[in-house]
């Protein structure tokens, strides 16, 4: 089951999308996206985005965020990072989307820059200039703020009818700015406090682990060193109680070595350098004097991760006195400088110790562990991480959402007791026509609720090239509505959408009504000709889904012959050409009703795909229906009953009309010469 419902939302597509153009830059295939280039900044780019006159620098920086760093004659500007490469950011199109984004040392945006980006567009007008401006409008957005950045007043208003798009670009360019400002300290977020202090005494720091220590009885060693030449006696007295500790936050060093002797340590660090106490007490020293002759402690190494790191005659001092109570008499106490580059004193460590002796060939040894993870309240927090567009949206459309599911669920109500309604005519039309208005109206050109090919095509790219959930959820009244209709095509087929929900459909079916009611005639095309005329919708389809793999632009362009972004989104505010674009197909809808549906909607071919893995067939026929009669043949408004009887779910509608004929005694042949037997 889970597997069916898989290639329903696959094939019929679950992207909140409406028909585009789009503008697009540098990928022109899907699967490509871990070979294209991140974008670089130039010097004068640099400069226009710090909004800087003169000579600058530019250092590219390697490291768990990458990016650049921007210095001019008076020191450090800011930095710059790529969004595809720190968050490899994904745009609506399922395309890569790249955006250099500045951030100053005072925790702003100083601009962005959109560099790459494949997005279909909404609205006629909207080019790369306009989304130009929208990206550099996050300028003087403040990454410090408590709330979180884009809560505040500076955030620029998200494009109109472009609410998708331009909402995947809003969050990729906070996300990369926040993750950038705190990689490189302008933002606090997981680096040590190197603030606050509280007092505290020796106890109190092993308590909560900011002081951790491993003790070797003599016993164990002696065991671990069997067969040295000098062998160690055994007993329960300790071989070497070993204990370490970051001193950088004040709270640990400041208590552990005293204010004026905490001062001097951290003084002596070097940029990024983190200061590691270590005391031991016993019979094994944790020094050794191996370092005195070649500068490296021996005994001594931290591991972290993949990383080894050794103790260093540079890097070290000696503490003769602590100026904490409740320290044991430490036989000897240290200071060790850690580097700044491959390690991350957030991040737990290993502090190894080594104990070795001589044998009458060669040496025996064994190696200690002292696992060490400094406790989260000596870690500083990050300022909240801004909110995902695609909540506070919801939020705003919750009412819209909840007419959208009550919708849906009349039509199910109405398909679920579908017997029940056709044998009442004027409850059907009635029914019918009320609810294609709302469909129209409301959904239509209230809610925007209009679906596209283009949506199955922006699905299948965004399969290929990072499928997102928070993508999809960004506009909650197509999300809705695309996952009523596809749990639609799997218990009833396309006509859930296509007869029901879909407001170009529902224009054209009133028109076409209010065409009749005037006396216009209608035109009964040939099923022969019909069928064959089914040929350029799936063409069409195909073609749109072929093309979007060489070139989404040539594909979206073709997508425009769907006349819903007209019709329905833009309520035929658009350039002429595409107003009368619209107008033709429906003056041939009077004439034939939904003319467009039948033979050139793409996405009515795309749903009909799906519409074959329906479960249930709640259409009835009779024996009679084809051979002795043909009446529903003629009364059915979409070609779907074909001269034997059967109805043909890709064409089908499910408006009822022939439930309608078939139940009603006054209309159906069947039941008039049943009528008439008894007589």
């Amino acid at each position: 089951m889970m597997r069916v419902v898989l290639i329903v939302l696959v094939l019929a597509g679950l992207l909140p999308l409406s028909s585009a153009q789009v503008q697009a830059q540098g990928v022109s295939r899907p699967g490509l996206e871990d070979r294209i280039d991140v974008a670089t900044p130039t010097r004068a780019l640099a400069a226009d985005l710090f909004g800087h006159k003169g000579p600058l620098a530019l250092q590219r920086q390697e490291d768990a965020v990458p990016g650049w760093a921007v210095s001019g004659p008076s020191g450090a500007l800011g930095f710059i990072a790529s969004t595809w490469e720190v968050t490899r950011s994904v745009g609506y199109s399922g395309r890569p989307l790249d955006v250099l984004v500045a951030v100053d040392t005072a925790g702003r945006i100083a601009g962005a820059r959109l560099m790459r980006h494949a997005e279909p567009i909404l609205t006629l007008g909207l080019s790369d200039a306009d989304i130009a401006r929208f990206v550099g409008g996050f300028a003087g957005v403040d990454l410090t703020a408590p709330e979180g950045a884009g809560q505040g007043p500076d955030m620029p208003d998200i494009i109109s009818r472009a609410t998708v798009s331009t909402g995947v670009i809003r969050d990729s360019i906070l996300r990369t700015a926040r993750t950038l400002a705190i990689a490189r300290g302008v933002l606090p977020g997981g680096g040590i406090d190197r603030v606050s202090y509280a007092p505290r005494n020796w106890s109190a720091l092993m308590a909560e682990g900011a002081i951790i220590n491993r003790t070797v009885t003599m016993t164990e060693a002696s065991k671990a060193l069997a067969g040295a030449r000098v062998p160690v006696p055994e007993g329960d007295a300790p071989f070497i109680d070993l204990y370490a500790a970051l001193i950088d936050p004040p709270t640990i060093g400041r208590n552990i070595l005293g204010q004026q002797q905490y001062t001097r340590a951290v003084g002596a660090l070097g940029p990024g350098e983190t200061a590691l106490f270590v005391a031991s007490r016993g019979l094994y020293s944790h020094r050794g004097t191996a370092w005195r002759r070649d500068g490296v402690f021996d005994r001594l190494a931290v591991v972290q991760g993949e990383a080894r790191i050794a103790l260093v005659k540079s890097g070290y001092a000696r503490v003769d006195d602590l100026a904490i109570d409740g320290a044991p008499g430490f036989r000897e106490r240290s200071i060790f400088h850690l580097p700044g580059e491959g390690f991350d004193p957030a991040q737990p460590f290993t502090v190894e110790l080594t104990a070795s002796r001589a044998t009458e060939t060669d040496e025996v040894s064994f190696v200690t562990d002292l696992g060490y993870a400094l406790p989260a309240a000596y870690i500083t927090e990050p300022p909240a991480e801004p909110a995902p567009l695609w909540q506070s949206r919801w939020q705003e459309k919750r009412l819209q959402v909840a007419s959208v599911m009550v919708m849906m669920g009349a039509l199910t109500l109405i398909l679920l007791v579908q017997e029940w309604i056709v044998r009442r005519k004027r409850l059907w039309l009635g029914l019918r026509l009320g609810y294609l208005t709302l469909t129209l109206v409301w959904l239509g050109w209230m809610l925007n609720g209009q679906l596209s090919v283009v949506q199955v095509v922006a699905f299948v790219q965004s399969l290929l090239s990072g499928f997102r959930w928070e993508t999809f959820l960004i506009e909650p009244v197509i999300f809705t509505l695309w996952s009523g209709v596809a749990l639609g095509l799997l218990f009833w087929g396309r006509g859930v959408f296509c007869g029901w929900l879909c407001p170009f459909g529902a224009l054209q079916e009133l028109s076409n009504l209010a065409a009749r009611r005037l006396g216009v005639p209608q035109v009964a095309v040939p099923h022969a000709l019909h069928e064959r005329l089914w040929i350029i919708k799936y063409t069409l389809f195909v073609a749109i889904l072929a093309l979007s793999f060489y070139s989404m632009d040539l594909a979206l362009r073709l997508a425009e012959a769907e006349p819903f972004k007209t019709a329905i989104s833009m309520r035929m505010m658009r350039a002429w050409p595409f107003v009368a674009f619209v107008l033709a197909l429906l003056l041939a809808g009077l004439f034939i009703e939904r003319f467009y549906c039948r033979y050139l909607c793409p996405l009515g071919a795309a749903l009909a795909i799906p519409a074959k893995l329906k479960i249930f067939d709640w259409l009835h026929r009779r024996p009679q229906c084809g051979r002795e009669c043909r009446l529903c043949e003629t009364k059915c408004t979409v070609g779907a009953i074909d001269p034997l009887g059967r109805i043909n779910p890709n064409e089908c509608v499910l408006c009822l009309r022939c439930q309608v004929v078939m139940t009603d005694p006054a209309t159906c042949p069947v039941l008039k010469r049943r009528q008439r037997k008894p007589a």
